[in-house]
């Protein structure tokens, strides 16, 4: 049953996230970008700070451990992300703006750009699997959370790849079923996520502050920056109350989750 919800989360979370992205990239739903990146990060961080983190800290795991691995996975993403934006500061020119829907530096490259954008989302998606299938392993309620979480995170970043895929072969198609296919990944590593932790059972908790270091460096790093710009106070607003609703989402899935659990 696991198994089963496992498949089901990392292939809605990895799948779901690309076609979401591709409705908001190249559909009618275009212009909600903004409001896609305030509910992105709240959701993230209420998912680290109200459920992953809290069910880590309830095991036999030591506070100063957990947060020592909190700390070095923060820094890791950071890291992670000073790679990618090296990698494509070597490929093209930093002379344009950021693209709005997307928080790392994507810009039109040539060809050979495209292939290390699917490789490092092929990567990501990988890891997203091993953490949501860690996730559904502490608790079912905890993994549909997960879930949810990767999907809302992974919308503006694959808004970006196929952003940069379409750029390079000026086909939505094709871009569209390339990172899919990377999305899919996300399966592969709920697999291998299920049978690591069956093995690794007592590193769970660390899995789950991996998995909250990552998010709460996503939402901080990447998505609120971009959201800190000078805004009408109606915009303002809007941005705070999309933020809210990311909260709130998380809690109410948590709610009718544990209700059935």
């Amino acid at each position: 049953m696991t198994l089963i919800a496992i498949l089901l989360g990392t292939l809605g979370a990895g799948i779901g996230s690309v076609w979401l992205a591709a409705a908001l990239s190249f559909g009618a739903l275009a212009r909600y970008t903004q409001h896609m990146l305030s509910l992105a990060a709240g959701a993230l961080m209420a998912t680290a700070f109200m459920h992953l983190l809290p069910e880590a800290f309830e095991s036999q795991a030591g506070a100063h451990d957990l947060f020592m691995t909190l700390l070095i996975g923060v820094v890791f993403f950071f890291l992670l992300d000073k790679a990618e934006l090296w990698h494509h500061g070597h490929e093209h020119h930093h002379g344009h703006e950021h693209h709005h829907g997307e928080a790392h530096v994507h810009e039109t490259p040539r060809m050979a750009g495209s292939w290390a954008v699917l490789t490092g989302d092929s990567v990501h998606c990988f890891g997203d699997g091993v953490l949501i299938a860690s996730a559904f392993m502490a608790d079912m309620r905890l993994g549909a959370i997960a879930s949810i979480a990767v999907l809302a995170h992974e919308v503006p970043h694959h808004m970006g790849d196929l952003m940069v895929l379409r750029a390079g072969s000026g086909n939505r198609r094709a871009a569209l079923v390339k990172v899919s296919l990377a999305g899919a990944v996300t399966a592969l590593g709920g697999l291998i996520g299920y049978w690591l932790v069956e093995q690794l059972q007592d590193y769970l908790p660390y899995f789950l502050v991996v998995a909250s270091s990552s998010f709460i460096y996503v939402a901080l790093a990447d998505l609120i920056p971009q959201l800190q710009k000078h805004l009408t106070a109606r915009q303002t607003a809007a941005q705070v109350a999309w933020l809210m609703a990311g909260i709130a989402l998380v809690t109410m899935v948590s709610g009718l989750a544990h209700s059935g659990h």
